[in-house]
């Protein structure tokens, strides 16, 4: 299998597949393109010869066969290697967790405008600020404390469900947007975050990500292009 990635610094979609698919030990090779949405980018000309959404990331099976979005992905792999336990293996606790990465995958439009996946940066001085400028924020930031830990009291953790499964790889960009932007969050909401941090994976992917050294400008609302001496 081939998975069609985007910067990892700043591809939230891209680490969502990758994660969970590196973490339960699926064999693929990652193929990384740079994100530029520009007619005849090497971006563009790349993704679209595999996807006609033409957006990362794509799952290329080894047949062929092509599989674009990152929770129809999920459900494709769930299928395609059932003893890896994508999700939980309880019917409930599947359409539970089913139904938070559809509520990812369709809402918390505020806190990824606000708040973008930026893995390299550390802005502890911006989450306070947009937190109080943007009530819609709050709310959605509210939310997830309120449904990781009803998750997590519910299973008894570590993860949403007990064991890691597409939930947690779902939510994992999430984790990245607290640390960078230190938004706030109630203790056993932060322990979650770390032991996400901590998964062999996730360390992969933040170690990759701080090596690219590429800045794109428009996932950057918060900092300028770095000068040469800087």
């Amino acid at each position: 299998m081939k998975l069609y990635i985007g910067n990892k610094n700043y591809s939230s979609w891209s680490m969502r597949p990758w994660l969970l698919m590196t973490q339960l030990g699926m064999q693929f090779e990652e193929v990384k393109l740079s994100l530029d949405f520009r007619e005849g980018s090497v971006f563009k000309t790349t993704i679209a010869r595999v996807s006609p959404a033409a957006r990362v990331p794509v799952l290329v099976d080894d047949d062929g066969f092509t599989v674009w979005d990152s929770l129809a992905i999920l459900e494709y792999l769930a299928e395609r290697f059932p003893a890896n336990r994508v999700w939980p293996q309880e019917m409930r606790h599947r359409a539970r967790a089913r139904s938070l990465c559809a509520e990812m995958h369709s809402g918390f439009v505020a806190l990824r405008n606000h708040c973008p996946m930026n893995i390299e940066a550390s802005l502890p001085e911006i989450g306070p600020r947009v937190i109080e400028e943007q009530p819609d924020l709050r709310r959605d930031l509210q939310r997830i404390e309120d449904m990781w830990r009803e998750q997590l009291d519910a299973a008894g953790g570590p993860f949403l469900f007990g064991d890691f499964c597409a939930a947690d790889a779902f939510y994992a960009p999430v984790c990245s947007r607290i640390r960078t932007y230190a938004l706030p969050v109630s203790k056993p909401v932060h322990a979650y975050v770390e032991r996400i941090f901590a998964l062999p994976a996730m360390r992969q992917w933040v170690d990759a990500a701080l090596a690219e050294g590429e800045f794109l400008e428009k996932d950057e609302p918060y900092r300028h292009r770095p000068s040469p001496a800087e």
